[in-house]
């Protein structure tokens, strides 16, 4: 990422940073300490202003995106005892053909390499679910496999279909 700063006489100080080959993000910091943030496109067209920040306004949204408040994990830098597996949470929306299904019956295990290993439904945590247990609409499926066993199982929730579509009773 390239910043390149500038000098604004009687103004203050300008910023503008390559978000990505066609995009530029600008922050004026003005003297008295406001901040007023625009986004410029790289073809030179006019640059369109987002919002305006106070001087500690600015701080609190800067700590937040530094992760001051929360450090989120970079997931090809972890490495778990887990080998290739990861654990996701997966959302199963009304549309999906797995709702008001068991597990049992639409063998995610067989189809699609992962294992349940909980799920989420409102407040309410449903550890280590048994085969029997019904998929509701809104249910957060717990899940662990491995990249693409978990790419597996979120095509199979939003289409109904997998690459791996052979059913198996005994796998959940």
């Amino acid at each position: 990422m390239t910043v390149y700063e500038t000098d604004v006489p009687g103004v203050g100080k300008k910023y503008e940073i390559e978000i990505d080959d066609t995009t530029r993000l600008v922050i004026l910091l003005h003297h008295d300490g406001r901040r007023e943030v625009y986004l410029r496109p790289s073809d030179d067209a006019d640059s369109e202003k987002l919002f305006s920040l106070t001087g500690k306004q600015a701080r609190q949204v800067g700590s937040i995106l530094e992760g001051a408040y929360f450090q989120p994990v970079e997931l090809d830098d972890v490495t778990v005892p887990l080998g290739d597996a990861i654990i996701e949470w997966i959302d199963v929306p009304l549309s999906s053909s797995i709702v008001g299904k068991t597990l049992q019956s639409v063998a995610l295990r067989n189809r699609t390499g992962v294992s349940v290993i909980a799920i989420q439904r409102g407040e309410e945590t449903v550890s280590n679910p048994d085969p029997e247990e019904t998929i509701q609409a809104d249910d957060i499926l717990v899940t662990i496999g491995t990249r693409d066993e978990q790419a597996s199982l979120s095509e199979l929730i939003a289409t109904g279909q997998s690459e791996n579509s052979e059913e198996n009773e005994n796998h959940y």
